[in-house]
């Protein structure tokens, strides 16, 4: 059941992500013609995009799931006479299920006769479920009103009042000089840092992942096994290389579901990081995966999926056999590497930019980690007298994962608690835990305690006496840094804000700055006293943003910039408060979308989509009151660029100043 519940969280993540699209791969319509006798015929047509495939009603038992109709009062307003006939089809072998599949590709169409049994009924309700597949599979359902007396029906357009239109008219703002957001963007140099980062993340999660009892063991048995059974030695080098290639891919190909949608809300690159529940979702999964790695059970995916991976990857052979030999050990070495893939998936969550691109970035570290012994033992078979033995070190490698993976867990319930504006997890609940959770691991590792089937109490060797002293030092770290005797600058982003607080702050703007958090009211701030406006972009969860706040504005020169020369109006995307009735209105994209603006968050998000076309956090642009760009829009970066970005807006706003007073005195 474990097993079974592990899957489905995974898809049930997927599709949370691929359901928040503007665009679908299949667009529907239906049409009805009317035949003698009472009689209908019911036409529902998919035009299906490039690539994807929808599965026929017919396809065989044991693959893809068929598509299927349910007729919403059959049999008391009316019959169905035969069943829905389909158009043009195509089969193909499924490797995969080992069956024929049969599917429409670019255009599906389903006919369905149908007689009336009640002659008053002039509308029927027909539902419709399908699967539609590129790299992966989707489920997907659509529910279709027809009426009988002619024609498809047209969806009601969502009508937007004059208030609405009116609110929505607010949001975009008149810029001057618009070019001048882009113009030396250079600045901004936190995106390909970031990736790097991702991958350097993901590969010491690999690295990590090869030191546990599920992939450890594998490792000799798997380069003996290829040089052993090929013909020659040239032969077991490239079948060892071409497996660790395999492993790479593998885990890079479980990115793409995340790429498949061009045309998506720009807000979703937000939501993984900020949905309340999303994040008390993670939370749970986190404490899951941590009582794992504890020992009090074992995660695993269905053992006859491993079965069958390894019972193919025998009879084809080759490079395909290779390739199922990959699977296998993805599967079979799942009940270690799924937790730290799913601490993986959190760190691109929390990290700037893309979340697919992020985690393609980290996926791919992950897996040439992984990977990498397998191909360097093949080459090289004789290095592997070096390896140490397998032992009791790799299930205290577990059970440190499993600490790690705890004090992940409450970051997300952190976030959860920040967006949500509960008051719970203050800054100083949250350092508490960790300092706990860090403590028990020091405890651990000296071996005042052990959990549960450990073995009895050995000599502690100097690697884990050494760690021991790691996390008592990180341990005394956070203490000082809670108790104000040091900074916690080596974890800016992780903590709440210093505002965030149990004792009452004067300001809760970040570093006790004067802060506006509507933009009218900044604005208006700002032509009474005539500076200019430093827009911030930010949000409650977002990590980069309270990096660059406790790193970069702390800095003496920088915070004094701010404090003084700028009007600061700090905007939160992921802010959940409700806005007061009267300022809730719908917004109609230029794609004819409609969406709802119900919270803070969503108006201010969808404020710097539309003026800045951009939706990362942190997002900092300089404006003067006039709504003039006073310099390139600016992201991630260090003290040194921000301070000269700063004093930059300020010379522009200066010569701005100047020249505008210069035009006065002249038209006298």
């Amino acid at each position: 059941m474990k097993s079974y519940l592990v899957a489905l969280l995974c898809l049930l993540f997927s599709g949370m992500v691929l359901s928040q699209t503007d665009e679908d791969p299949a667009l529907w319509s239906h049409e009805v013609r009317s035949l003698d006798n009472g009689e209908y015929e019911l036409v529902f047509t998919a035009a299906i995009a490039e690539g994807w495939h929808i599965y026929s009603q017919f396809t065989a038992d044991g693959g893809s799931l068929p598509s299927e109709f349910t007729f919403l009062k059959a049999g008391e307003d009316y019959e169905l006479v035969g069943t829905a006939e389909e158009s043009e089809t195509i089969k193909e072998y499924s490797e995969i299920f080992g069956v024929e599949e049969t599917f429409f590709k670019k255009k599906a169409e389903f006919t369905q006769r149908v007689r009336l049994l009640n002659p008053e009924v002039r509308q029927l309700e027909v539902e419709l479920f399908y699967q539609i597949c590129k790299e992966v599979c989707i489920a997907k359902e659509v529910v279709f009103q027809v009426a009988l007396d002619g024609g498809a029906i047209i969806a009601e357009e969502t009508t937007i009042d004059e208030r609405s239109a009116e609110l929505a008219k607010a949001l975009k703002l008149d810029l001057k000089n618009k070019e001048r957001l882009t113009a030396g963007a250079e600045l901004s140099n936190g995106s390909n840092t970031g990736l790097w980062g991702i991958f350097v993340l993901g590969f010491l999660g690999g690295l990590i992942a090869l030191l546990t009892p599920c992939v450890f063991p594998m490792i000799p048995l798997t380069v003996s096994f290829f040089t052993k059974q090929s013909q020659n030695r040239t032969k077991g080098i490239w079948n060892g290389i071409l497996y660790g290639f395999f492993i790479v891919l593998i885990y890079f190909l479980l990115s793409i579901p995340f790429h498949l949608f061009d045309s998506v809300d720009s807000q979703i690159l937000n939501t993984i990081a900020t949905n309340i529940w999303l994040n008390v979702f993670f939370f749970l999964i986190f404490v899951f995966f941590a009582f794992s790695f504890f020992g009090y059970y074992e995660l695993t995916l269905p053992s006859s999926w491993g079965n069958k991976m390894d019972a193919f990857s025998t009879r084809v052979g080759g490079g395909l056999g290779i390739f199922f030999m990959a699977v296998t050990l993805a599967i079979v070495s799942f009940s270690c590497t799924g937790p730290i893939l799913g601490g993986l998936l959190g760190g691109t969550a929390l990290a700037e930019g893309d979340v697919a691109t992020n985690l393609s970035a980290g996926m791919l570290g992950f897996g040439v980690a992984l990977a990498l012994p397998f191909a360097l033992f093949a080459v090289f078979p004789s290095l592997l007298s070096s390896l140490p033995k397998s032992g009791s070190w790799m299930n205290t490698v577990k059970v440190v994962l499993g600490f790690l993976e705890l004090a992940l867990a409450f970051k997300f319930l952190s976030n959860a608690d920040l967006v949500g504006n509960w008051g719970i997890f203050k800054r100083e609940i949250f350092l508490g835990i960790w300092i706990l959770l860090f403590f028990l691991m020091t405890l651990y590792l000296f071996g005042i305690f052990r959990f549960k089937d450990e073995g009895r109490k050995r000599k502690l060797p100097p690697l884990r006496i050494g760690f021991a002293l790691i996390s008592l030092g990180f341990s005394v770290y956070l203490v000082l840094g809670m108790s104000n005797y040091g900074n916690l600058k080596l974890l800016s982003g992780f903590p709440p804000p210093d505002f965030y607080s149990i004792s009452e702050k004067d300001s809760d703007c970040p570093l006790g700055i004067n802060c506006f958090k509507d933009f009218e009211e900044g604005l208006q701030y700002a032509k009474s006293v005539n500076k200019p406006i430093l827009l911030d972009f930010t949000g409650w969860a977002c990590v980069n943003c309270r990096k660059m706040e406790e790193n970069v504005w702390s800095e003496p020169d920088v915070f004094e910039i701010l404090n003084e020369d700028y009007v600061l109006i700090s905007l939160y995307i992921d802010d959940r408060k409700p806005l007061p009735e009267d300022q809730q209105f719908l917004y109609r994209f230029d794609t004819g979308r409609v969406k709802t603006i119900e919270t803070i968050g969503e108006k201010w998000g969808t404020f710097q989509t539309l003026n800045f076309s951009t939706a990362s956090q942190p997002y900092y642009v300089q404006l003067s009151p006039d709504l003039e760009v006073l310099n390139a829009a600016i992201q991630n970066t260090d003290s040194d660029s921000y301070r000269e970005w700063l004093i930059a807006g300020l010379t522009q706003f200066k010569k701005g100043s100047k020249e505008e007073s210069l035009s006065i005195v002249n038209t006298f």
